[in-house]
């Protein structure tokens, strides 16, 4: 079952979006897993653990993003990275 895919829709809450300072956060959360995790938005399709490529996504404040993960802790991974997401990346 390691090569299911599954994925979850998330809105992106925090004032300033997905700039340096969640893009970072999200790949050393990301970095925990062995899952391969995107971050999907517009047809546009990142790695989680690549910080260059999250801070490309355009990921403003109020937009919807998809997280999709494979492997064998993807589940994990996903509820790891949707807490982020809620925390609104631990910003004020």
């Amino acid at each position: 079952m390691d090569d299911k895919s599954i994925s979850r829709k998330l809105k992106v809450e925090n004032e300033y979006g997905i700039h340096a300072r969640p893009a970072a956060l999200i790949v050393k959360e990301a970095a925990r897993y062995t899952a391969d995790l995107y971050l999907e938005k517009d047809g546009s399709r990142v790695s989680c653990k690549s910080i260059m490529g999250l801070m490309t996504i355009e990921g403003f404040p109020g937009s919807w993003v998809t997280l999709i993960a494979t492997g064998s802790d993807a589940e994990v991974a996903l509820d790891s990275l949707e807490a982020l997401f809620a925390a609104k990346f631990n910003e004020a």
